[in-house]
Order: C-alpha cells, then sequence, then structure tokens
C-alpha cells in the first residue's frame, strides 16, 4: 500500500500554499483599538497596504515563529506528558482501566455506552468552560481506554476531539467563544441560551450516535479499524495489572486532581499555567503516594516528555501558518472581500455564507478567541445592515470555528492529539469526513430558524 504523506510534510505543503497566497491575494488592513485587552477590528477602516509577498526565508522561519507563538501550548504539552507519565508509571490508570474492563466483560451494553457517555461529558466541558487544549491530556486515557473497552484508537481520540469540537458549535457558556463574540457585538452574556441549548444537544446526539456506530461495528469485527496496523504507546494494548491499595491511592489523588481540574476552571478562570501546575503537581503527590524512587519518578517524566516531541513539532509548525498568513497581509483582504460578497445575497443566504465562512477562515486562524475579536466588530454591523440579528451572526461564529476545527490540519489542538495517538492525519481524514459533513448539514438546517423564524 502506498504510503501517505506524513503530517508534518501535509503543514509543509499548506505552507507553500500560503505562501504563494500572499503572492495573488492583495495586501490590506483594518484599523484597530484596543477593546476589553483585545485588538477589535474597526468596521469600515479597510484599506489596501503595501503588499508583503512571503517567499523561501518566511517559509523556513515560520516554524521557529509559530514555536514562539505556540511556546505556552508546547509547553503545557511537555510538563503535561511527563507528568502523566509519572501517573502512569505508578500502573494505577491502567489498573484501574482493566478492573473496569472486568466489570463489564459479561455486560456488552455496557462497554458501548461508554462511548456515547464520555462524548457527551467532552461536549458538555466545551460548550460551558471551554475545553480545548486540555483534551491533550485526556487522549493519554481515552485511546487505552478505547482499546481495553474492544474498539480502537480512532475512538479513544475521536470521543475527547469531536467530543469538545460539537462543544464548542454548540456552545452555551463557553467564556473563549461565546463570550468574546457576544461582547464584542454588543448582546448581553450568555444570551440566547435557549436556542443553543437546542444545537448543543442536536450536534452531540449526532456525534454520540456516530461514534457509537462505529464503535459498535469495531466490536463485532476489529478487522474493519482503519488503524489495525498502528502500535505505539498510547495506542498499546492494555495489560492485566492488579489493584492494589497503592493504586488506590494514587487514582484517589488522580481524581481528587481532576475535580480541582474543572473547579479551577469554571470558578477561578484557570487556564494553561494553572492546569500544567496542577498536573505537576498530582505527578510528583502520585509518586510520593506510590513510593517511586525518585530516580524512577524523573526517568518517567524525562520519558513522558520526551513521548510529546512530535505533538509539539506539529503544534508550533501549525502555528506557524498563521504567521505566513498575518505578515502577508491577507487574512483583512479575504474577511473584506467575504463580507462584501455576502452584502450582495439575500437574507438567509447571507447567514449561510457568514457560517460558511468562518469554516473558511478558521483554516487560517484556528482559535475560537482569535477568530471572534477578527471578525464580529465586521460581521456584527453587517448582519444590521443585511437584516440579521446579531445573535444570529454569533451562531454563524460559533458553528463554523467549532465544527471545521475537527477536520483542519491547521488547528494545533487537533493536530497535537493526533500526534499524540500516532494515528496520521491523513487516516483521520478519511474516517472523519463523513461525520463532519453530517454534522456541517445540520448546522445549516440549524442557522435556519434565527433566519427565518426567531425573532432573537
Amino acid at each position: 500500500m502506498r504510503r501517505m504523506p506524513d503530517t508534518l510534510v501535509i503543514i509543509l505543503l499548506i505552507a507553500i500554499v500560503f505562501c504563494l497566497l500572499t503572492w495573488l491575494i492583495p495586501a490590506g488592513s483594518f484599523d484597530r483599538m484596543e477593546q476589553d485587552g483585545r485588538m477589535a477590528v474597526i468596521p469600515g477602516t479597510y484599506h489596501a497596504v503595501e503588499s508583503a509577498p512571503q517567499g523561501l526565508p518566511a517559509l523556513l522561519m515560520a516554524p521557529i515563529k509559530g514555536f514562539v507563538q505556540a511556546a505556552l501550548v508546547i509547553a503545557f504539552v511537555f510538563i503535561v506528558g511527563g507528568a502523566f507519565a509519572m501517573i502512569t508509571n505508578t500502573g494505577a490508570i491502567n489498573a484501574g482501566l482493566y478492573r473496569l474492563i472486568t466489570l463489564s466483560a459479561n455486560r456488552p451494553r455496557m462497554r458501548i455506552w461508554m462511548v456515547p457517555l464520555l462524548t457527551a461529558v467532552f461536549s458538555l466541558a466545551g460548550a460551558t468552560f471551554g475545553m480545548s487544549e486540555e483534551i491533550l491530556v485526556f487522549i493519554l486515557i481515552t485511546i487505552p481506554l478505547a482499546r481495553a473497552l474492544g474498539f480502537d484508537a480512532l475512538i479513544g481520540t475521536a470521543i475527547p476531539l469531536i467530543g469538545t469540537g460539537v462543544g464548542f458549535a454548540g456552545a452555551i457558556t463557553n467564556p473563549f467563544t461565546i463570550g468574546i463574540a457576544q461582547g464584542l457585538a454588543e448582546l448581553p452574556l450568555f444570551s440566547g441560551i435557549g436556542y443553543r441549548l437546542i444545537v448543543w444537544l442536536v450536534l452531540t446526539t449526532i456525534a454520540t450516535i456516530a461514534l457509537t456506530v462505529y464503535a459498535i461495528r469495531i466490536a463485532r469485527n476489529p478487522a474493519l479499524s482503519r488503524v489495525k496496523h498502528l502500535m505505539t504507546e498510547a495506542t498499546a494494548e492494555l495489560q492485566p495489572i492488579e489493584m492494589t491499595k497503592r493504586h488506590v491511592a494514587v487514582l484517589l489523588v488522580f481524581g481528587v486532581g481532576m475535580i480541582t481540574l474543572i473547579a479551577g476552571v469554571i470558578l477561578a478562570g484557570w487556564y494553561i499555567n494553572e492546569i500544567a501546575g496542577l498536573f505537576l503537581g498530582i505527578g510528583i503527590l502520585s509518586a510520593i503516594v506510590f513510593k517511586t524512587p525518585v530516580s524512577n519518578a524523573v526517568k518517567a517524566f524525562q520519558h513522558g516528555a520526551g513521548e510529546m516531541l512530535t505533538a509539539a513539532l506539529v503544534i508550533g509548525s501549525a502555528r506557524g501558518l498563521l504567521v505566513i498568513a498575518e505578515e502577508g497581509r491577507i487574512i483583512d483582504t479575504m474577511l473584506q472581500g467575504i463580507a462584501g460578497a455576502a452584502s450582495a445575497t439575500p437574507r438567509v443566504v447571507s447567514g449561510e455564507l457568514m457560517f460558511a465562512f468562518q469554516c473558511v477562515l478558521n483554516f487560517f486562524i484556528p482559535s475560537g478567541s482569535g477568530q471572534a475579536a477578527l471578525t464580529m466588530p465586521i460581521m456584527s454591523p453587517l448582519s444590521d445592515l443585511l437584516g440579521i440579528s446579531r445573535q444570529t451572526a454569533v451562531l454563524a461564529f460559533q458553528l463554523g470555528d467549532g465544527l471545521s476545527n475537527i477536520i483542519i490540519p491547521t488547528s494545533g489542538v487537533t493536530m497535537g492529539a493526533l500526534s499524540i495517538a500516532g494515528i496520521p492525519y491523513q487516516i483521520w481524514l478519511k474516517w472523519v469526513w463523513r461525520i463532519f459533513l453530517v454534522l456541517f448539514m445540520a448546522a445549516i438546517l440549524l442557522m435556519l430558524p434565527p433566519l427565518l423564524v426567531l425573532n432573537w
């Protein structure tokens, strides 16, 4: 079978395309002003600027610049990977998972129900407090769990990745998307929650059904798995481990840590720094409770951090794509062009074009908060001119941002998760595109009630 290009090669090819676009798309810019600590676009201020075509030097420097801009996420991946290895080195997680498997050995329905249950949990996390980069931690748990339940690494990766994706798309109180977008659109914070709950429920239901159907197929016939030939440390089979009192103590430490994580994110606004520190503390405490020798704990940390190297390379390189587009000054031109095209179409079509535009723009700016800060100051007044409510403009933004993140190769979180799982992007794309297409069509239909019926 012909070998497909590596993920880093795919990113390099996309970077070359981005460089070519800077020669083809006229450079332009909007004026900006600081608003609530962020630089917001001033509508109606688009103007041409001196072109800045990007060539070979920009292509070669993009990765290092991407690393600088994504340094916080990359450091987070290394520290959490090392800390998690300290936890897994005790064998407690594997022992707990194996115990769960033995309890469900004669209960196949219980195994299947784990898929929709966990998918819904991750979706709710994405919809409420904006879980995103944090899924890189949980990938290390969901993959061995999925394999132990009789599924494959695709299910283990899709549960947190697609789960949080549809959660972002159906965001209810996500402060990084809805909070910023509604603030820039001058709407009451988290208003319109009734219809957004319906959107979240519909998208989450579609995702859980799709993943459950695939899980059932793999459980019945493992040969159907698209990743059956892959075997990395993240996708390795779960080995039987007898549960001991020390294992129980480590699991209690881990459980309390997860509760602290959720409480910290929701109540105290924790983000990457705090979460990385929390996991480092959990790792150290786990080693102490299990009485792991210091030298072994340090080696485990180093090994776990080393396993994250490919993921870090992918995250930094993916961020470098945005650097090329920014320094080539083409993002604002694309924004102006698509906004102008939307204004020349009927209201319903314009609303759907807003959604499609957000999907396209997310390829270049795979950041919910960054995309909101860039587009909402333009889309809000544009929606007024088109007779579309600002709530609908926010809905188009959140749907486009959330759904496209599960498929675009410029998302550091998506590519990082696939790297940790050892799943090549092309295999993921071949598998996930059908699910994405159904979700995309559902989003188009979900845009119709606000455009035709609802008085938002």
